[in-house]
């Protein structure tokens, strides 16, 4: 009896397999659309798609497990009329596609490749231009974003959508993108346990990266060069930040990494260079800055309000206009063992530590702070003695900021 069971589910499964098809799509074949295809597939299929150009637009696929391969990059163009693809099963990939001309609305979020209510999928190797929102998830999990080149020519913010929009979502990872030329690089918002890794996300209008109300994460690896701002993390928790290059994001408003009511999370092994601001904190509690380098930054680090606990350790400040700045002069935030490229202390035991502690916060940074019109008046002798007084007796700026373990080499790890 046992051995009939099995014959019959081996049967049954070598059935299932056979039944499985491959589908081509190209002008010269049988079926010459992609969403006549579509139609016709069943769970498992493959739909082959033959370079060309494909002139359609709102091309859907519900509840279907297919895998969609383009050969050639061959081109679905919207026509500037709505969404390319949109989907919604599980058990799907998309790879090898070229989208174009995707449409624009102030009420609908177009998208070259959209996603939702969907899981265990992957979407890779796909190559987007002149697209409104370039992939879309929603209310999706266990997905895969891998690989996707994707440009458009964004203007101004209201007209102009995000590269990879995630909402809603959890167990997404988003590795090996470039975007250029959108609104935001990549945007999260409540997404949970999830990955951004390696990406590339330069010259875009607003962020490079932006995400809120997210929990659990990791991005690691990724670049993040002349976008409107780099970075901003915010109303979320537990979010390790490691490995990633914060560059030329440069303007009156912008920083390399805003972090506003953040709590619990870790930032190490990042690169902060060329940025009008690296780091702007506000309300953040309880992160921890490990072996990072802050680097020709106008500011390194700059403190607002309501920022407790936090640790930064081992770190590397060369050559910022200014290296810590303060809004107020209470202080519960530790410096220790960091490297100042502005230290100008001794250190006669030659252990490495100088013997004299440093305080980053000059008095001209908390002059600039309240009055950002005597920025005019950096590097003039008369500065440099007020910063001097400051050091020697601490009036306005935070007294126990202070490094007690300055090191006196760069920091290398």
């Amino acid at each position: 009896m046992g051995r009939l069971f099995i014959l019959f589910l081996f049967f049954g499964l070598t059935t299932a397999i056979s039944q499985a098809q491959e589908i081509e799509v190209c002008k010269t074949c049988e079926v010459k659309t992609i969403q006549a295809a579509v139609d016709m597939a069943e769970n498992g299929d493959v739909i082959r798609i033959k370079s060309g150009i494909y002139k359609e637009h709102d091309i859907s696929i519900i509840d279907k497990s297919l895998n969609i391969i383009g050969e050639g990059f061959p081109v679905i163009d919207a026509e500037m009329e709505g969404t390319a693809i949109s989907i919604r099963a599980e058990n799907f990939s998309i790879e090898g596609l070229k989208i174009i001309n995707v449409g624009r609305s102030h009420v609908n979020d177009f998208a070259g490749i959209l996603v939702s209510n969907s899981k265990n999928f992957e979407v890779k190797n796909n190559r987007l231009d002149q697209v409104f929102f370039g992939i879309l998830l929603e209310r999706s999990s266990e997905g895969i974003v891998s690989g996707n080149n994707i440009t458009s020519n964004a203007k101004d913010q209201s007209t102009s959508g995000n590269g990879v929009h995630i909402w809603k979502s959890e167990k997404i990872s988003v590795k090996n993108n470039e975007v250029v030329g959108l609104r935001d690089g990549i945007y999260l918002e409540f997404v949970n346990n999830s990955e951004i890794i390696d990406n590339i996300c330069k010259d875009n209008l607003r962020y490079g990266l932006h995400f809120m109300f997210s929990d659990h994460d990791l991005y690691k690896g990724n670049v993040f060069e002349n976008n409107g701002a780099g970075v901003a993390v915010m109303y979320s928790k537990f979010i390790d930040m490691q490995d990633n290059q914060f560059r030329k994001n440069w303007g009156s408003a912008s920083y390399g990494l805003l972090l506003k009511e953040i709590n619990d999370s870790e930032l190490k092994n990042n690169i902060f260079e060329d940025n009008t601001i690296a780091i702007s904190a506000d309300n953040t509690n309880r992160i921890n800055y490990i072996e990072n380098d802050f680097k020709n930054n106008g500011y390194a680090v700059r403190i607002r309000g309501a920022v407790y606990d936090n640790n930064f350790t081992q770190n590397n400040f060369l050559y910022n206009s200014f290296d810590v700045a303060y809004t107020g002069k209470l202080n519960d935030n530790k410096f220790s063992n960091n490297y100042w490229s502005g230290y100008t202390g001794y250190d006669l035991n030659k252990d490495g530590i100088g013997d004299v502690p440093f305080r980053p916060v000059t008095l001209f940074s908390f002059l600039v702070n309240k009055t950002p019109e005597a920025i005019v008046l950096l590097r003039s002798m008369f500065i440099d003695m007020l910063d001097f007084s400051e050091k020697v007796s601490p009036i306005f700026t935070p007294a126990d900021l202070i490094d007690e373990q300055p090191q006196m080499k760069r920091i290398q790890w």
